[in-house]
């Protein structure tokens, strides 16, 4: 059975190439992942005077991404960090008391147009993502910087670069043993 990731796309773009990129892994990985991207495009701005009565699209998000058992991160840099619309969605994830990301397995992907692909961003994201009322238990070791994206992709958004395919084969690979023992230890 095919572990259920909801993907959070950190970009509100129409053309993100990190959606492609979690596109490319969706079909590609369809026996083993059964991944379903999530969009922040029409987030409320986080605010404590909503926080108690959250609009629909809020409370949607928020069960979309708990229906899961597991979440994929796909974050853009902005400026050398995170884009605003994701982290407005993470900090609608930390509040509320449900602890929505608390113990679920997880891996971030990232891509960009320059030669770091996300970098700062996702040392930004690890950061965020560390505090308590966060806390999912990250994939160690396996930082997927994917620089030069729109080189790596054939004119229909399709990835085509072979060491970056190859690249994310072991990566999921070795997500599914961590997601495995992970699932193991915290149910234990």
């Amino acid at each position: 059975m095919a572990i259920k990731v909801k993907a959070i796309i950190g970009s509100t773009s129409s053309t993100s190439f990190n959606l492609k990129i979690v596109e490319h892994m969706r079909s590609r990985y369809a026996d083993q992942l059964d991944i379903t991207p999530v969009f922040i495009n029409d987030l409320d701005m986080f605010s404590i005077d909503i926080e108690s009565n959250p609009s629909a699209n809020v409370v949607d998000f928020k069960n979309n991404v708990k229906d899961s058992d597991a979440v994929l991160f796909a974050v853009p840099e902005y400026n050398f960090s995170i884009p605003g619309a994701m982290k407005n969605a993470i900090d609608w994830l930390s509040r509320g008391g449900d602890f929505t990301l608390k113990n679920k397995p997880g891996f971030i992907v990232g891509s960009s147009m320059g030669a770091f692909g996300s970098i700062r961003a996702q040392l930004h994201l690890r950061e965020i993502l560390s505090n308590p009322a966060l806390a999912p238990i990250l994939l160690p070791g396996n930082e997927v910087y994917i620089g030069s994206v729109h080189e790596k992709m054939n004119e229909a958004g399709e990835l085509t670069d072979k060491a970056t395919i190859d690249f994310l084969d072991s990566v999921v690979f070795n997500f599914i043993e961590f997601y495995n023992k992970t699932n193991t230890t915290v149910k234990a």
